[in-house]
């Protein structure tokens, strides 16, 4: 069993990741849907829901549903390679690095201008619609501590590039660091 995390900033390009992994057979968990599936319960934007369960709960709450998650499937066997979407927080590394044997993480960079231009391109919900509040998200991130979790990875891919050669390099990483 391979649990790996993937982390960085909004936009930066961690679903792609996952998404080449979910076409090699991995299963993808993502934090931030998590975040999302209980906004929903509580009639809350995203950004509420994610300052509020860690106030109610702790600063671990989201890596805590996330594990539990990824126990029932290796449980159920559902998957040999498990991926999870979205660590923002040095806390939440070590209670991965408890949990899962050789668990490691790959961060994803690109610099504010190129993140913010893919956050308006993709239009989600939970998407700042000007520079000023997504540069209020970034903080809100870096608050809950990405930026250690990003300097603390074991791998670090830049993606500034074009898109080809974002994807080798992610195929690259999964090559040589999982059973995909």
């Amino acid at each position: 069993m391979e649990v790996m995390g993937i982390s960085g900033l909004p936009g930066s390009g961690k679903s792609l990741v996952s998404e080449i992994a979910a076409k090699k057979g991995a299963a993808v968990v993502s934090m931030g849907d998590i975040i999302r599936e209980e906004a929903k319960k509580r009639g809350e934007s995203s950004k509420e829901t994610a300052t509020n369960l860690r106030k109610e709960h702790g600063k671990y709450i989201v890596a805590k549903l996330t594990i539990e998650k990824i126990k029932k499937m290796i449980e159920n066997k559902l998957a040999t390679t498990i991926i999870v979407e979205g660590i923002r927080s040095p806390f939440e590394v070590n209670m991965f690095k408890e949990n899962f044997d050789d668990f490691i993480i790959l961060s994803i960079f690109a610099n504010p201008a190129i993140r913010f231009k893919r956050l308006q391109q993709r239009n989600r919900e939970d998407d700042s619609e000007n520079y000023e509040d997504f540069l209020k998200r970034d903080q809100m991130e870096l608050d809950f501590g990405i930026g250690t979790v990003i300097s603390l990875s074991d791998k670090i891919i830049i993606n500034e590039k074009d898109l080809e050669s974002y994807e080798k390099e992610i195929n690259e990483f999964l090559k040589e660091n999982t059973t995909l």
